[in-house]
């Protein structure tokens, strides 16, 4: 068991956009199972980005290293070439490898508007969604997989909101939103033809339900009490904590046959079930099944079955 939990002593990940919610479970998972984690963000404790919001990427970092694994912070845009391209070579000059990436730059909680047509949508909000969902993606790519691929069994996940079965039958909040998130899972898709024949594995990754700290904060309770929640949103129920998602990228990461997931579209419950781990409750909430099978169709909330 000491050796599983060390599976990752002595390799190098990059989570781009690691400040909070999935990207912060991400490194916080692949630390505790002893990796080295580059976590990059734009809110630190002398500066706010838009967000506006308190958590900040040292912190994330600093959890990293209290999970058991080595946390670096650093401040990034990476819609700026140049930072990313000297984050890259600060790896490389430091760890002369990096043996994941994970790609979770995202940034539009406050861009997107429900139910509102192209033509409704703010055009300037729509197009900065699209550039911090895509651009920021594959500038990030460009840069770091020449030296993710310098060594065999690199492992490249770009986290987006939905499985490819979901989101092609199903229209994603608004016309910006559905493209932002379906072009990550095509961006899995082409990175996969482009890495697996030379030695590394490209996936797509959603989680469920998230209760990140900006959700959390919308229903106004906390993690301890995040169940207060329900009387709100009774489909609540099905939500999962950031480390599910993590444990996901980590037993991906650890796992000598990561290949065999090479361009496809992956869910937390989907590994939860593949891999046997849980979420921090111990249960495997699988949120994309509920979806389909009870929220969609209007059906009282029973998530009975479900996690």
């Amino acid at each position: 068991m000491a050796e599983e939990r060390r599976a990752l002593e002595g390799k190098v990940a990059l989570v781009a956009g690691a400040t909070r919610g999935a990207g912060r479970g991400i490194a916080v998972q692949l630390g505790a199972r002893g990796a080295t984690v580059y976590a990059t963000g734009r809110s630190t404790r002398g500066s706010r980005s838009e967000y506006d919001r308190p958590e900040t990427v040292e912190e994330t970092a600093e959890l990293v290293t209290a999970a058991g694994g080595r946390g670096i912070a650093v401040v990034a845009d990476h819609l700026v070439s140049a930072e990313v391209e000297a984050l890259v070579g600060r790896i490389d000059a430091e760890q002369g490898r990096l043996d994941v990436l994970v790609n979770d730059i995202w940034g539009g909680e406050k861009l997107f508007e429900w139910d509102s047509t192209v033509w409704e949508h703010d055009l300037d909000n729509g197009l900065r969604m699209l550039r911090l969902a895509v651009d920021t993606h594959a500038i990030t790519s460009h840069f770091a997989l020449p030296l993710l691929l310098r060594r065999p069994g690199g492992l490249v996940v770009e986290m987006t909101d939905g499985t490819a079965d979901y989101n092609a039958a199903n229209y994603r909040v608004s016309f910006f939103y559905d493209l932002a998130k379906s072009a990550v899972l095509r961006m899995a898709f082409a990175l996969g033809h482009e890495l697996g024949p030379r030695g590394a594995t490209a996936v797509a990754l959603t989680p469920g339900w998230l209760r990140s700290e900006m959700m959390l904060d919308n229903f106004g309770v906390g993690e301890a009490n995040w169940r207060d929640a329900l009387e709100r949103m009774p489909h609540f129920a099905i939500s999962e904590t950031p480390s599910y998602v993590g444990r996901a990228v980590a037993e991906l990461a650890a796992d000598p046959e990561v290949a065999r997931w090479n361009g496809q579209s992956l869910s937390s419950a989907q590994l939860a079930r593949a891999y046997g781990f849980t979420d921090l409750d111990g249960s495997r909430p699988d949120a994309w099944r509920y979806l389909v099978e009870v929220q969609d169709p209007g059906l009282p909330a029973d998530v009975t079955g479900y996690r």
